[in-house]
C-alpha cells in the first residue's frame, strides 16, 4: 500500500470516449497540474481505434501515417514510456499522484499493480504477476507482446498492459485491461514486417459479450474500495471534477499531442 503521506486524497474521474490525442493531453495536463495533497484515478475509453506510440519509442520505417490510416487506425504518441499498442475495446485507465523524490517510481508501481491484481481476482479474473524471469526488458515492437515483470497474465498471457513516467515529484502510469484481443492487427497497420504477435489475453475469455459491462462495473467498484482503504475511509473516493485551470492546460497539452514533430519524432 502507499503510504497514506505521500498520497493523501484519491479522487476518480470517469471520462466520456474521447479522441487519442485528448486522452494523452488529459494525462499530461494531470500530470503537470496535480498537487501533493491530490492523486486521480481515470477511466476513459478511445473515441476510434487509436494505436498510441512510447514516448522514445523508435517509429520511424515501421509505421507511417499512410499505413495506419489505411487500417482505420488514428495514432498519437504516450507521455509514458513502453511500446505500440491498439487501444480498441479495452478497459483504460491512467494513475496521476505525488511521489516524494526519494521514493523510487518501482514503488507506486508495485502498490497499482497489486491493488490491480486483487481487484481482478475479487471480481472472479485469476490474474498473476509476471515474474522477473519473464520481465527481461521485451525488445519487441508491441507492447502485448510479452510480459514486463509486475505486470498481469491470465492464463500465462499478458491482460494489463503499462506504461509509466515520472515528472519531479509526480508519477504517472497508463494501463489496458483488454476487453478483446486485437493486438495482431498491428501487423497489418505497420509499413514494414512485424515479428507475429502472440495472442493477449482478454475479459471476454472470461465473461460472455453479455456479462462483460457487470464484470468491468464490479471491477471499478472493486477498485474504488481499495482507494478508499488507501484513504484510510470507507467511504468511496469523491469524483473528481476538473477546474478551469486544468481545462486550459488540457486545450495546451492537446494542441503539443497533435503536432506531427511529436508523434513522428523518432
Amino acid at each position: 500500500m502507499l503510504s497514506t503521506r505521500t498520497v493523501p486524497s484519491w479522487q476518480v474521474w470517469e471520462c466520456p470516449p474521447a479522441p487519442g490525442i485528448v486522452n494523452m493531453a488529459t494525462d499530461a495536463a494531470l500530470l503537470a497540474s496535480v498537487g501533493p495533497d491530490m492523486a486521480v484515478w481515470r477511466w476513459y475509453s478511445w473515441a476510434r481505434p487509436t494505436v498510441s506510440f512510447g514516448r522514445n519509442e523508435q517509429i520511424k520505417g515501421r509505421y507511417s501515417a499512410e499505413s495506419l490510416a489505411r487500417s482505420g487506425f488514428d495514432a498519437v504518441r504516450r507521455p509514458t514510456g513502453g511500446r505500440a499498442l491498439l487501444h480498441d475495446q479495452e478497459l483504460t485507465y491512467s494513475v496521476v499522484l505525488p511521489v516524494a523524490r526519494q521514493i523510487g517510481w518501482r514503488e507506486p508501481y508495485r502498490a497499482i499493480s497489486t491493488l490491480l491484481l486483487e481487484a481482478l481476482r475479487e471480481v472472479g479474473v485469476p490474474v498473476e504477476s509476471a515474474p522477473p524471469r519473464l520481465g527481461q526488458r521485451p525488445d519487441g515492437p508491441v507492447c502485448f507482446d510479452a510480459p514486463d515483470a509486475g505486470e498481469l497474465l491470465l492464463h500465462g498471457r499478458k491482460l494489463v498492459g503499462s506504461a509509466v513516467w515520472r515528472q519531479d515529484n509526480v508519477y504517472l502510469q497508463h494501463g489496458s485491461i483488454l476487453l478483446a484481443d486485437r493486438q495482431g492487427d498491428l501487423a497489418d497497420a505497420a509499413d514494414a514486417p512485424l515479428p507475429p504477435v502472440p495472442p493477449a489475453a482478454a475479459l471476454n475469455r472470461v465473461a460472455g459479450a453479455e456479462q462483460l459491462p457487470a464484470l468491468v462495473a464490479r471491477l471499478k467498484l472493486a477498485i474504488s474500495h481499495r482507494l478508499a482503504a488507501w484513504n484510510e475511509s470507507t467511504a468511496l473516493p469523491l469524483a473528481f471534477a476538473p477546474n478551469d485551470t486544468l481545462l486550459q492546460q488540457i486545450e495546451r497539452e492537446t494542441s503539443q499531442f497533435s503536432r506531427d514533430t511529436w508523434l513522428w519524432r523518432r
